[in-house]
């Protein structure tokens, strides 16, 4: 794989997105993250998921640029994909937690609601959904997902506002459930997914599903209606302008 690294250790599994200074999303990470999960989930000897970042970012989000030469069907066949893999990692059958050492924005910041614990890094980094502040919408399942973690009053506190929140702001929120040391974040975060791993694997998996198959159901039934309202606005003039802006490297 190019742009996903893989290290099991102890039957935890790191899993790190790394494409360029800001691990930008697209058709290929999705794919090969999908495919890493995927063969993950099925090798029981493994417990448990980290998923992180390179560098100073989890992920800056969609790798913009790339889009722009996308024709509006191609670019509402990778959000499916996108989407599709989000709302499989909601529902991913093992504890995946989520060790935020960077910026977490936009794409990356929804790739983090779908695991199941978020530990973010003090300091510079800051994690939000802004699609708002450059004429974006967000997706039904992103919604679902930001509500089942926060609420809806606090949900659209975020959404509407776009706000880069910092760590103990995220934690504040209920965004994350806690801060830790950049130094320490990954160590962190592997024995938080142990802890999580040592729990009986079929009850674990049960009450996960319990707890999100519904939210995941409702997901998937208003996705595709919000891809094509998302796809229209992408490509509203003012938005496009915005977007064209936008520089990620």
């Amino acid at each position: 794989m190019h742009f996903v690294k893989v290290e099991i250790v102890e039957g935890i599994a790191s899993v790190v997105l790394s494409r360029g200074k800001v691990n930008a999303i697209n058709q290929t990470v999705v794919d090969e993250l999908g495919q890493c999960l995927e063969t993950l989930a099925a090798d029981r000897d493994l417990k448990a998921v980290v998923l992180t970042g390179r560098g100073k970012f989890f992920s800056f989000g969609f790798d913009v640029t790339e889009f722009l030469s996308y024709t509006q069907a191609e670019f509402a066949g990778y959000l499916t994909a996108f989407t599709d893999l989000y709302t499989y990692l909601f529902t991913y059958p093992k504890p995946v937690v989520a060790a935020l050492n960077g910026h977490t924005i936009a794409g990356g910041c929804m790739l983090a609601l779908a695991c199941d614990y978020r530990l973010m890094a003090a300091g510079k980094a800051r994690i939000s959904l802004n699609e708002i502040t450059f004429g974006a919408s967000v997706f039904a399942g992103s919604t679902e997902m930001l509500r089942f973690l926060i609420g809806s009053a606090k949900a659209t506190d975020v959404l509407y506002s776009g706000s880069m929140y910092s760590a103990e702001e995220a934690l504040a929120l209920g965004l994350v459930q806690s801060v830790s040391n950049a130094d320490q974040l990954v160590d962190r975060a592997r024995r938080i997914a142990a802890d999580l791993a040592a729990r009986p694997a079929p009850a674990f998996t049960s009450i996960k599903s319990l707890l999100r198959k519904p939210i995941a159901e409702a997901m998937v039934r208003r996705e595709a209606a919000s891809i094509g309202e998302f796809v229209d606005i992408w490509y509203t003039a003012e938005t496009w302008a915005k977007i064209q802006k936008i520089k990620i490297y």
